[in-house]
């Protein structure tokens, strides 16, 4: 703020009036103006700390109030200030030390609830336990919360559930009290209660501050953020909003998980908190992976991040093939290796990463990992079976979880040993691995769905991946574009192969229907199923050698160029040119001149309408991968040499 235009004689009613208004910086500026006319000012040192800390700069309130405890050694509410600006800026030691500073009895139960505080960051979770359970009061609400944040912290949650409830009736409703009490649920697996929790903490938030606009990112209206002040804290809307998406990921919601992101109170980017950057990026690696690469290795480098981060880089990389990316990740922080990885995830990656140079002792790794699961799953399936003939209700809803948890440890090693042979192309090989898992993911959705992916490679086997297929497609069938374009593509190619054409012409019927309404509801958006189908259905034609139809066909399927051609769709799409090119320059085939006419001028669309669009997407190990794409990393360029390669086998001069 400009201070000379403030009259002399209304400095103080400005700074009050701009602190009850909670604009703190502009406080701040008329302060530090004030502060360099007069240095050591008690009055506006005290209220420069004030505005410091409220609007969370803690390393300026830590200064300004150390500042003030030396100015007025006398005065105990400065040090004690001064401990808590310095336990908020997360420096516990100088905190800690500094907190023993205080010596006047009146401070001592405020002072041992800090001290407690600071050993909880530091993860000293029994020295915070002894230091609470000493100033311990049943009436307390205070020492109920710390309290019940040590039994979360030491896996105990219904007792942690508890305590904050006890603490809700001593103090009344708050926001992060309900929060607490959702995130307790969550760590439970009991969804329903949490988001009964968390719609409480929303619908309050919206109700008495309309002014945090909640919802209208999604709505597609564009506001302003409204940055991390302490009203947003107080009312725990983004850790409530947080948890909501990823109760709604677990469900596998992930459109609602999305929206759960975009409905918290706007803010720009580089305001958003870790966990919320977190969860944005795990949100939108399916279509911004470089993106969430980058965001997730930005949390690696800061002093503090969710703790799940380094695993899931870990894992993400391995989804995307990045081994290299992973060992390096592992390399380079052998800490946070055993600080925030189980032994069976490090193990997992371990093996994973081992494929690379050695593919046979990774299946040996791993084999030995399932061996351990499949002895575990007979374990717990006894369990339930002894919980159920003694009809406790408890024991089996537990015996049914550890199930449940040990099916999904277990799929991703079955699955990495049978990439593998996949890889191989051992298609039977990775038959019988999955043969060998059949009494325990026979009714997982990723198993079945792989073992389609297995007969369909085979041939000789598309009357059985039809089989796996449909029942996976069926159970989407009312929302049809939320199954994956290739496993569509795969149904209706085995239709075609088994003779039921009917079934094909259907099921592409009701993939045009439903990308119709969805254009219709979202103009902008670019849906490339159908294409994906026909581009799979031209390449079987191509592979049997019939490229006179085939090629054809993934032409066509490109149309309207503007809306169909992408990274995915001209992958394929130029696969199936190349193969025709290959076997012309081979003079393995003989082409009709309109089809060939019919390919440049394909390509000539492609040039047009692939300016913008990468021919690929970039490595994530590359730096600043988000930036403007190389010019030949486009699907102009590639356009543009093949139809040279064509012009140039035609004979053209």
């Amino acid at each position: 703020m400009n201070t000379k235009v403030i009259r002399d004689g209304s400095y103080t009613s400005t700074i009050y009036r701009q602190i009850r208004n909670g604009q703190y910086n502009g406080a701040i500026d008329i302060l530090n103006a004030e502060l360099q006319k007069q240095p050591q000012l008690r009055a506006t040192l005290s209220l420069l700390a004030y505005c410091y800390y409220y609007s969370q700069d803690y390393f300026n309130s830590a200064e300004a109030y150390n500042q003030l405890q030396q100015l007025c050694p006398e005065v105990d509410d400065y040090k004690l200030y001064y401990v808590m600006s310095l336990y908020k800026a997360g420096d516990y030691q100088t905190a800690m030390r500094a907190s023993f500073g205080i010596e006047n009895p009146a401070y001592q139960a405020k002072i041992q609830k800090i001290q407690a505080a600071i050993k909880y960051m530091e993860e000293d979770y029994a020295g915070s336990k002894n230091l609470v359970e000493e100033s311990s009061e049943e009436d307390d609400s205070e020492n109920v919360i710390n309290m019940g944040c040590l039994l979360y912290k030491e896996n105990q949650y219904e007792k942690a559930c508890k305590k904050f409830q006890q603490a809700i009736q001593l103090a009344g409703y708050r926001a992060n009290l309900s929060y607490n009490i959702a995130l307790c649920y969550y760590r439970q697996k009991q969804y329903a209660p949490a988001l009964k929790h968390i719609a409480d903490v929303i619908e309050r938030g919206i109700r008495e501050h309309p002014e945090l606009s909640v919802g209208m990112t999604t709505e597609g209206i564009d506001v302003r953020s409204v940055g991390n002040t302490g009203l947003l804290k107080e009312t725990a809307l983004v850790e409530a909003f947080n948890l909501k998406a990823a109760i709604e990921y677990q469900l596998r919601n992930f459109e609602a998980a999305g929206e759960a992101l975009t409905d918290m109170p706007p803010r720009r980017e580089e305001e958003l908190d870790y966990y919320t950057l977190h969860n944005v990026a795990l949100m939108n690696m399916k279509e911004k992976a470089n993106e969430g690469f980058e965001k997730l290795q930005f949390l690696l480098q800061q002093p503090t991040f969710p703790p799940e981060t380094f695993g899931n880089l870990l894992l993400l990389y391995l989804k995307h093939e990045y081994l290299d990316l992973a060992a390096d990740v592992l390399a380079e922080y052998p800490d946070y290796t055993y600080k925030f990885l189980t032994p069976y995830m490090y193990e997992f990656i371990d093996a994973v990463i081992t494929k690379q140079t050695g593919p046979n002792e990774a299946f040996k790794k791993l084999d030995d990992m399932a061996s351990r699961h499949t002895e575990t799953l007979r374990k717990l399936t006894k369990q339930v079976q002894e919980s159920r003939d003694m009809h406790d209700e408890n024991s089996v809803k537990k015996a049914v979880n550890d199930y449940d948890e040990a099916i999904e440890q277990y799929i991703p090693v079955l699955m990495q040993q049978a990439k593998i042979y996949w890889d191989r192309e051992n298609y039977s090989a990775v038959e019988r691995v999955f043969r060998k898992s059949v009494e325990f993911c026979n009714e997982h959705d990723t198993w079945r769905l792989n073992v389609a992916h297995v007969l369909f490679m085979q041939d000789n086997k598309f009357k059985e991946a039809t089989g796996f297929y449909e029942p996976i497609v069926k159970k989407h069938y009312d929302s049809i574009l939320d199954v994956e374009a290739v496993v569509l593509a795969n149904l209706c190619v085995s239709y075609i192969m088994t003779s039921q054409n009917e079934e094909a012409e259907e099921l592409m019927r009701k993939i045009e229907k439903e990308e119709e309404q969805m254009s219709y509801e979202d103009p902008d958006r670019k849906i490339f199923h159908l294409c994906i189908v026909n581009i799979v259905i031209g390449t079987l034609y191509c592979a049997k050698s019939n490229f006179d139809f085939g090629i054809s066909r993934v032409i066509k399927s490109l149309e309207p160029y503007n809306r169909k051609l992408g990274v995915e769709t001209w992958f394929y799409a130029k696969r199936c040119i190349l193969s025709l090119l290959e076997n012309l320059a081979k003079h393995m085939l003989s082409l009709r001149d309109s089809v060939l006419h019919d390919v440049i001028q394909f390509l000539e669309h492609c040039e047009l309408y692939g300016r913008e669009i990468a021919a690929s997407n970039p490595d994530p190990s590359v730096r600043g991968s988000t930036l403007p794409m190389d010019g030949k990393n486009t699907v102009a360029y590639e356009a543009r040499l093949l139809k040279a390669l064509f012009l140039k086998y035609i004979g053209w001069p």
